[in-house]
């Protein structure tokens, strides 16, 4: 037999043999690189699937209920290229290549949990994300339709945004990203560019954009911060951290009421519930009408019971004895 024949062969049954092991059945591949190829040719779109195909009780059934099922293959064929990215528990099933691009991949779209479906352009631009949804096949093809929807809502800011000049630019802008809903680290992995065109736009920060974003990152640093102090249990440090991030400032008045509420979670914690019942008043007086309000009433109740609670406790104690 011809060599190269035979090398050939061998290839289209190894590639058989992979599509094949995929959970979606016939019509996905795990190839990144080759399904960007693809849509490009194709001009279609990428839906990219990360999965946990051997142990996510969601990703199972959405395979079962919908990418496996005709009526969704037949739905999606001419839209979208499908990439399914697994990470089982059995790592047998992926050749060592496929799982470094998985793992690669996985981190530069912010995975958080699974199954995460990402619909992105030809290049890898995401422009929505969802998951699994109840309904079946024909109620999953509907819902990307919807989904995409995003995409044309997304570019006709864009558009806008072109014809645009200062603050209006900005604003369009800021439209565009908030119509794709994405998380701020895949707007930073792929949108840099768009981040950078608004604040050159809005220099004063008219929108708000830039102080919105370094709230946002300062309080990300906080819960960070927080939660390693929780873990060490190490309460005085956490009711520290939260009295310094409040007198730093420069939070909006929401923001504020729940930075203090920290403080009356972390008193509740320690069952100190005099003073979380107190740290809850303050934080309430802030802005008494708004909707934390509400919710930090609710939570008082809760703390009141658990006050009752212990103290009762504390009462059959000698009794016991």
């Amino acid at each position: 037999m011809n060599y190269l024949k035979s090398l050939s062969l061998i290839s289209l049954v190894s590639a058989m043999t992979s599509l094949s092991t995929l959970a979606g059945g016939e019509g996905w591949t795990s190839d990144f690189a080759a399904a960007q190829k693809e849509a490009t040719s194709s001009k279609k779109d990428l839906l990219i699937d990360f999965t946990g195909s051997d142990w996510c009780g969601w990703c199972i059934k959405l395979d079962e209920e919908v990418f496996s099922k005709q009526a969704f293959k037949d739905g999606v064929k001419d839209k979208f290229v499908l990439v399914e990215l697994d990470f089982p528990n059995d790592k047998t099933k992926l050749s060592e290549a496929t799982q470094k691009q998985n793992a690669e991949l996985g981190e530069k779209y912010d995975v958080q949990g699974y199954p995460t479906i990402l619909l992105t352009d030809a290049d890898g631009k995401p422009y929505a994300s969802t998951g699994y949804q109840q309904g079946g096949p024909e109620e999953y093809v509907k819902h990307l339709d919807d989904l995409r929807a995003k995409k044309v809502k997304a570019d006709e800011a864009l558009k806008q945004a072109n014809a645009s000049e200062g603050v209006e630019k900005a604003k369009a802008l800021i439209a565009m990203l908030e119509a794709m809903e994405l998380s701020d680290t895949m707007i930073e992995n792929f949108y840099g560019e768009v981040t950078a065109q608004i604040k050159a736009a809005d220099p004063e920060d008219e929108t708000g954009f830039t102080k919105a974003g370094e709230t946002k990152a300062k309080l990300e640093k906080f819960e960070k911060e927080l939660s390693g102090l929780a873990n060490e249990e190490n309460f005085p440090g956490a009711l520290a951290l939260v009295d310094k991030t409040i007198k730093e400032g420069g939070f909006e008045t929401q923001e504020t009421q729940e930075l203090m509420a920290t403080r009356a979670m972390i008193f509740a914690q320690m069952k100190k519930f005099d003073e979380a019942i107190k740290a809850l008043d303050e934080a309430k007086a802030v802005a008494p009408e708004s909707e934390v309000a509400e919710q930090l009433e609710e939570f008082k109740g809760k703390l009141e019971a658990a006050k009752a609670e212990e103290a009762g406790t504390q009462e059959e104690k000698p009794a016991a004895e």
